[in-house]
C-alpha cells in the first residue's frame, strides 16, 4: 500500500475527495468555468458563484450528467486541480479509489477508470468501488455479511436504489430523479402560479430551507423576473406550493423502491424489513421525503449522519482498513472486473 492514497466520489453537483492521513473529507462544487472555449477561468465553488451570472464568453458547466461523465476533458482538468489543491501542487505518486455507479454501461464505468488514469495525477493504481457499497460502509453498515441492506442514494441528477449482501450488489436501479428535478419542479410551479422566473440557485435555496420555513410558519421569499412586466420582483411563496411541486418526484422514487422490493429474494426482504431503508445522498435531506418513503413502504427509515459525504467516508474505510480492501477491484482491459 502506498503512503499516499485518495478516494474520489464524483457527484454531479459536488466532488468529494478523501486524502489518506486527513480527517476531513474535501467537498467542492463539481463545476468548471471555461473562457473563450479553451482557457480554464475558474472551478469548484468559485465557478458555482458565477453560475447564471457569467457573460457569454465564459461557459460554466457540470462535467457529469445523470451520474456519468459527460465531458471527460473538463472532468480531468477538475480532478487535476482539486488534487493539486489538496497537496499544494506537489502531486506525488498515489493510489486512487474511485466510486462508480452500478447500474450504468461498461463503457460508462470504464470512463471513470480512464478519467483518473489519464488525469495526469501520477496514479500508480486505480481501484474501482461500487458506489452503493461505499455508501453502506460510510453509514457504518457491515456490507460483507449475509444480511440484506437496502440503500437509497438520492443525488443531484440521479437516485441509486441498491440491495447489498456479502460485499456485493444483489439488485440495483439508477433512476434520473434527484435534487435537480426537485429544483426544476419548484421553478415550474412558481412560474405557473406567479408568472415569475426564478434561477436554479434560488430554487435550491428554497428547497433546502423548506424544513426551517415550515417550522417557523414563514413563506419562502424569492427574487426573480416577472414574465408580464419583464421587471425584477420579490415574491412570497407559500411552502404548500413547494411541497405540492415536489410530491410527484418523491412518489416516483417511492414507486421505484417498491419495484426493487418486489424483486428482492424473500430472505433478503426479511432482513430489510428488520433493518429498514438507509437513506443517503445530498437530496435526501429535503423536508418530508423521509416521512413519505416511510409512509409509502411501511419500512423504518435510517438517515445517514453525513448524507453528502457517505460515499467518500466509505472509500476512506476501504483505504484505511485491510478488511474492506476486497470490495475494491481493478477495471480490466476487457471491460470488466479484473
Amino acid at each position: 500500500m502506498a503512503s499516499s492514497a485518495y478516494g474520489i466520489d464524483l457527484g454531479t453537483s459536488n466532488i468529494k475527495i478523501f486524502a489518506k492521513g486527513e480527517s476531513q473529507i474535501f467537498t467542492a462544487k463539481n463545476m468548471i468555468a471555461i473562457q473563450n472555449k479553451d482557457t480554464l477561468f475558474s472551478y469548484g465553488d468559485d465557478a458555482f458563484e458565477m453560475y447564471e451570472k457569467a457573460p457569454a464568453n465564459i461557459h460554466i458547466s457540470y462535467p457529469l450528467c445523470n451520474g456519468v461523465i459527460a465531458d471527460i476533458k473538463n472532468m480531468q482538468s477538475l480532478v487535476r486541480c482539486f488534487i493539486g489543491d489538496l497537496c499544494n501542487n506537489n502531486i506525488k505518486p498515489a493510489d486512487y479509489y474511485i466510486a462508480v455507479p452500478h447500474d450504468v454501461t461498461e463503457v460508462e464505468q470504464r470512463a471513470f477508470f480512464d478519467l483518473v488514469k489519464n488525469a495526469n495525477v501520477k496514479a500508480k493504481k486505480v481501484m474501482v468501488v461500487e458506489k452503493a457499497i461505499a455508501d453502506g460502509l460510510g453509514m457504518d453498515i457491515d456490507v460483507k455479511n449475509s444480511q440484506g441492506v437496502l440503500v437509497v442514494d438520492i443525488g443531484y441528477d440521479t437516485t441509486e436504489i441498491s440491495i447489498l449482501s456479502l460485499g456485493g450488489i444483489v439488485l440495483s436501479r439508477l433512476i434520473k430523479v434527484g435534487g435537480q428535478k426537485f429544483d426544476d419542479a419548484i421553478r415550474n410551479a412558481v412560474r405557473k402560479e406567479y408568472n415569475l422566473v426564478i434561477g436554479a440557485k434560488t430554487a435550491e435555496k428554497v428547497k433546502m430551507a423548506l424544513h426551517e420555513l415550515e417550522a417557523e410558519r414563514n413563506p419562502a421569499v424569492v427574487y426573480g423576473r416577472d414574465i408580464v412586466t419583464g421587471l425584477p420582483v420579490e415574491r412570497e411563496i407559500p411552502t404548500e406550493l413547494v411541497n405540492e411541486a415536489l410530491k410527484e418526484h418523491f412518489d416516483t422514487i417511492i414507486d421505484h423502491i417498491k419495484v426493487i422490493l418486489e424483486r428482492t429474494p424473500p430472505e433478503l426482504a426479511a432482513d430489510i424489513y428488520r433493518h429498514g431503508i438507509y437513506l443517503t445522498g445530498g437530496a435526501c435531506q429535503v423536508s418530508h421525503l423521509d416521512a413519505l418513503v416511510n409512509e409509502g413502504t411501511g419500512l423504518k427509515i435510517n438517515m445517514a449522519e453525513n448524507p453528502i459525504g457517505s460515499v467518500a467516508l466509505g472509500l476512506s474505510k476501504v483505504i484505511n482498513d485491510e478488511n474492506f480492501r476486497s470490495v475494491a477491484y481493478v477495471f480490466s482491459g476487457n471491460g470488466g472486473k479484473g
